[in-house]
């Protein structure tokens, strides 16, 4: 299956806010007890997991607040957990708002990163572990999270949480220069990101992605 020409591929707030609204959609109206289960394969439960990903679209969104993003490993807010084995976070959800109020945070949080790499000068850098990357970079590291996670959550509580075919091939292009996209990018995706195997590529046990921007390549 063909790549995306490398004018089609960006990655903008447009598409985190679409991965978002995916998110929602699948996870809206699950019974509360069922987001103390694990999260697929993960040690978190659905709750936490999906706490997780706020403070995800939270943190990558602030990078782009700073005048100088390079200049700052990390934005030094506190972080905790509610339990030795679950995420350190600075975003948590209010429990009695329930998982559709945990949803919200989610949604206000990809909405801050859509509109944050939208509006940030395309030539900024900013750190993450995996390396320097861009705006787009972050918009796809966000579609990412969100993604991955969702499906890790829809496992838990027993959804279908396939990522969006297009969604996906623009993220493996953006993030995973070295993933050749086999039967569909969905899938391809969760292989790519440790989730899934298959006879002729066997689940991996270590990924990574590389944001650094394109034209660097």
């Amino acid at each position: 299956m063909s790549r995306f020409e490398d004018s089609d591929v960006l990655v903008s707030g447009d598409h985190v806010r679409e991965a978002v609204a995916h998110c929602v959609k699948t996870l809206s109206g699950v019974p509360s007890a069922q987001w103390r289960v694990p999260a697929g394969d993960l040690e978190w439960t659905c709750w936490e997991t999906l706490e997780h990903l706020a403070d995800d679209l939270l943190t990558y969104a602030l990078r782009f607040g700073l005048a100088k993003p390079m200049d700052v490993r990390r934005v030094p807010l506190r972080l905790s957990r509610d339990r030795a084995d679950g995420p350190e976070n600075v975003i948590f959800g209010d429990a009695a708002a329930g998982p559709d109020g945990l949803l919200t945070v989610v949604e206000a949080c990809g909405g801050l990163l859509a509109t944050v790499v939208d509006h940030a000068s395309p030539t900024v850098l900013a750190p993450h572990v995996f390396g320097a990357s861009d705006p787009e970079g972050f918009a796809a590291m966000g579609v990412v999270e969100t993604l991955v996670h969702t499906y890790d959550i829809a496992r838990g509580v027993q959804r279908d949480g396939a990522p969006p075919e297009q969604l996906s091939r623009r993220v493996l292009v953006r993030l995973f220069p070295d993933v050749d996209i086999a039967d569909d990018a969905s899938s391809t995706l969760l292989w790519a990101t440790g989730r899934i195997g298959t006879p002729e590529r066997p689940r991996r046990s270590a990924w990574r992605w590389y944001g650094e921007p394109r034209r660097s390549r």
